[in-house]
C-alpha cells in the first residue's frame, strides 16, 4: 500500500468513524454532561485504535456483509470512546494533572473536575451501550454472542488487566528505577492492551474465529507488538518534540520523574526497540496467511505508528 493509498483509505475510514461518533455520543445528557462528553471525544485524535479495528475487520472479510460492517463500526467507535474516557480521567489533577490534550484544554480545565469525572464515567458506560444495540425493525441485528465477545474484550482491555492496571503501576512507579520486564508489563497494560484489543475486536467481526487458529494467533501477536511499539514511540516523541507538535504537554514524563523506555534504554536504544517490534509485526502479518492485499492496511498502519512524528 502506497502512502497515498493509505491516506485515501484512512480518510474514508475516518469519515465513517467520525460520523458514527457524532451520532452515538449524545449531546442531550443532563446538566451539560453531553457537551463535556462530546468535547472529550470529538474533533481531535489520530483514531489509531479505530483504524486498527477497521483494518483487522477488512483483513478477515468483515466488510462483505452488512452485519460485519455494522459490528466493526460499533467496535471502532467503542474503542475510541473508551480511549477518550481514559484520557479524561488520566488528565485530571489526581492523576497526571495535564492541561492540554489534542491541542485544546483538557476536559477538567474546560468543564471542571466534577463534570470531567462524570463525563469519563458516562463515556465508559456508553462504549458498552454502543456494542449492545437495540433491535430495530428492518435493521441487521448483531448476534448476542458477538456482542458479548466484543464487550468482554473491551472490558478486559480497560480494567485491571489492562489500562487501569497499567495506570496504577505508572502512578506507583514515579521516581522508581524499573527494569525492562516491569516497564514492558506496565506499557502492555496501560497502552498496549487497548491497541491489541482493537485488532482482536476487528478480527472477530468477520465471523467465528477460533482462539487457536493461525489467523487469530498472528493478528493477536501483531496487536501485542504494535501496542508496545506505540508506547515506545510515545516515549521518544515526549522526549524530542514540543507541545505544539504533540498537541499535549511535552516532557511531562521526565518532569514527573516517570520511568520510560527513553530513560531506560536511551533515545537511540528506544528507537531501535520500536524498529525491531515493527519488523516482528510484519512477520506476524505474513504468518497469518491472509492475502497481502487484504492485510495491506494493517501493514501500512504499523509503519505509520512507528514512524510517526506526533
Amino acid at each position: 500500500m502506497t502512502p497515498q493509498q493509505l491516506q485515501d483509505w484512512s480518510a474514508q475510514s475516518l469519515d465513517l468513524v467520525e460520523r458514527a461518533l457524532e451520532d452515538w455520543v449524545p449531546l442531550e445528557a443532563p446538566a451539560g454532561l453531553g457537551e463535556a462528553m462530546r468535547y472529550g471525544v470529538l474533533d481531535g485524535g489520530k483514531r489509531v485504535r479505530a483504524l486498527l479495528v477497521l483494518a483487522a475487520a477488512q483483513a478477515v472479510g468483515a466488510t462483505r456483509t452488512s452485519e460485519g460492517r455494522d459490528a466493526m463500526l460499533r467496535a471502532a467507535a467503542a474503542v475510541e470512546i473508551i480511549h477518550a474516557y481514559s484520557l479524561v480521567h488520566d488528565d485530571m489533577p489526581c492523576m497526571d494533572n495535564d492541561v492540554l490534550r489534542r491541542g485544546k484544554p483538557t476536559v477538567h480545565v474546560r468543564f471542571g473536575e466534577a463534570q470531567a469525572m462524570l463525563a469519563g464515567d458516562a463515556l465508559q458506560a456508553l462504549a458498552f451501550e454502543v456494542l449492545t444495540p437495540d433491535e430495530e425493525p428492518g435493521a441487521g441485528v448483531m448476534p448476542a454472542t458477538l456482542q458479548a465477545r466484543l464487550c468482554r474484550m473491551l472490558a478486559r482491555a480497560a480494567g485491571q488487566s489492562g489500562m487501569a492496571g497499567g495506570q496504577a503501576i505508572d502512578l506507583a512507579s514515579v521516581g522508581a528505577q524499573l527494569d525492562e520486564l516491569t516497564l514492558r508489563d506496565m506499557h502492555r497494560r496501560k497502552t498496549g492492551a487497548l491497541l491489541c484489543a482493537s485488532v482482536q475486536m476487528g478480527a472477530v467481526c468477520g465471523g467465528d474465529l477460533p482462539a487457536q487458529s493461525p489467523v487469530w494467533r498472528a493478528l493477536s501477536r501483531y496487536g501485542e507488538l504494535m501496542g508496545l511499539a506505540f508506547q515506545i514511540v510515545d516515549d521518544v516523541l515526549d522526549a524530542t518534540q514540543g507541545s505544539d507538535t504533540l498537541g499535549k504537554t511535552a516532557g511531562k514524563d521526565a518532569d514527573a520523574n516517570k520511568p520510560t523506555y527513553v530513560s531506560l534504554l536511551g533515545l537511540e536504544g528506544a528507537r531501535q526497540e520500536a524498529a525491531e517490534l515493527l519488523a516482528q509485526a510484519h512477520v506476524a502479518l505474513a504468518d497469518s496467511g491472509i492475502d497481502a492485499a487484504m492485510r495491506a492496511p494493517l501493514a501500512a498502519l504499523a509503519d505509520r505508528i512507528v514512524h510517526r512524528e506526533h
